[in-house]
């Protein structure tokens, strides 16, 4: 038997071994040897295979024997259970939309663009200049770098109408990322167990910042439209909230786009009850067929807390915000900042600036909003050729996502588990409600990759419906 043979010497010993008891020694080498008409070295390869795969072990001077199988102990961690006692606020785990993706899947449900709708060569170059500045080696300011904060700033001032106090770049806090700064504003204006009233539905991630902050949501319906300030104005009543969520540009999920004379009702609610309009911004850059009007713009009295995010829009690794507050809710809010996170890396700071400030900045907006006009209506025809039972109440003006209706009979889990099934992800609209969802929906992400599988992943949705109404 040659060299080449180790591996039948080892396949022989493996059953020699799985009907000995534990312990028991193997014949030595020499054995071995004479018994397989093999060489030593051929011998001494499939011991270390076995060897390897823990079968046997070796004791120097001794022998080789049958490796005794140790069954590993499961790790109890139930002391821990004593320790942090019962949780102030459970959380739930993070949402369909951050799940990562098969590489084959027709991915609907994530909430992220797609790579090649992101300013890649202009993200590149200005990571490799701020890698080489003096941000690379120094603290920021907790506020922010005063250049960025005077960008946010101007921009927020660029809709500021006569009559109305622009920000200053002192309003300005820059953070790592808007979720940090929903939880800082709950924390800092809410407080625990106080009432935050939401719009229902709305984004996840703010649902999630509430319950972290240990706050009471009081949930506002919110439709085609936006939120009713009348229904508004009750809950502030009814609850004596200070602060409302919303999000007045191209929501998240519904794409709604609140009207001019919307936007003055829903101020004026605030206004008199003395309290805040959290405006979330976060799709500021994604206008197709309208462009965003920020609130903030017509509030210089410090109701309206402003926040605006670039990490969607310039690449999901340039995790930097900010938030546009004034007065005494801006201090507070800071301080709460400076607690969570001193400050927001210098780097991500200098390269956000650099991307934003360049002239193929502006080209690249343009351009962005004929793709996403692109894939939008492809999905939008899409689902209403092979999908029609999800009803698209409206096809948003801008934004990421299209929301749908679904049958009242639908069972939404198993429509979700089937699309996975056929490589189809889909996100559960249940995780946009604050409460109880008022029936089954859909969101479903047009800027994700792949947009030449929108009609398949359309077919997919439509074949499941027909399968789950009524299931």
């Amino acid at each position: 038997m040659g060299n080449d043979s180790s591996s039948a010497i080892a396949a022989a010993l493996r059953i020699w071994i799985a009907n000995a008891p534990a312990g028991a020694r193997l014949p030595p080498t020499r054995a071995l040897v004479a018994s397989y008409a093999a060489s030593p070295l051929t011998v001494q390869k499939a011991m270390r295979a076995l060897a390897a795969q823990g079968l046997i072990e070796s004791k120097p001077g001794v022998g080789t024997f049958v490796r005794a199988v140790r069954t590993v102990r499961p790790l109890d961690y139930g002391w821990q259970t004593a320790a942090l006692r019962s949780p102030l606020n459970r959380v739930t785990l993070l949402p369909s939309a951050v799940r990562s993706a098969p590489v084959d899947a027709i991915a609907l449900h994530a909430g992220y663009p797609d790579r090649e709708l992101l300013p890649e060569r202009l993200v590149r170059a200005a990571l490799a200049r701020a890698a080489r500045s003096d941000a690379a080696l120094s603290r920021s300011p907790i506020s922010g770098l005063p250049e960025l904060q005077s960008w946010f700033a101007s921009e927020l001032g660029s809709f500021t109408p006569v009559g109305v106090t622009p920000p200053r770049a002192s309003d300005v806090i820059v953070l790592p990322g808007s979720q940090s700064g929903l939880s800082s504003i709950f924390r800092a204006l809410v407080g625990t167990s106080q009432p935050l009233l939401m719009e229902s539905p709305t984004y996840w991630g703010a649902i999630l910042a509430a319950a972290q902050a240990g706050v009471t949501v009081v949930p506002v319906p919110s439709g085609v439209d936006g939120p009713d300030p009348g229904e508004l104005a009750r809950a502030f009543e009814e609850t004596g909230a200070r602060v409302f969520y919303a999000q007045p540009n191209y929501a998240n999920p519904t794409g709604t786009q609140w009207s001019q004379a919307l936007t003055q009702q829903i101020l004026d609610v605030v206004r008199d009850h003395g309290a805040f309009l959290v405006e979330d911004d976060w799709a500021h850059d994604f206008g197709i067929d309208s462009s965003p009007t920020p609130v903030a713009a017509q509030d210089s009295t410090g109701h309206v807390v402003y926040l605006r995010s670039l990490t969607k829009s310039v690449s999901p690794s340039v995790r930097v915000a900010a938030l546009i507050a004034r007065g005494p809710a801006r201090e507070r809010i800071l301080a709460d900042r400076a607690a969570a996170s001193m400050y927001v890396s210098g780097i991500l700071q200098t390269a956000a600036l650099d991307v934003v400030t360049q002239p193929a900045w502006q080209t690249h907006r343009r351009n962005l909003r004929q793709q996403l006009r692109a894939r939008r209506d492809l999905l939008v025809t899409s689902l209403r050729e092979h999908a029609p039972q999800a009803d698209l109440r409206n096809v948003p003006k801008g934004g990421l996502n299209l929301w749908a209706r679904l049958p009242d009979a639908t069972n939404l889990p198993q429509l979700i588990r089937d699309c996975e099934s056929s490589g189809v992800l889909i996100a559960p609209g249940t995780e946009w409600f604050p409460a109880e969802p008022t029936g089954p929906f859909i969101r479903l992400n047009y800027a994700g990759p792949d947009p030449g599988a929108f009609p398949e992943g359309a077919r997919v949705i439509g074949e499941a419906l027909t399968r789950n109404v009524g299931a």
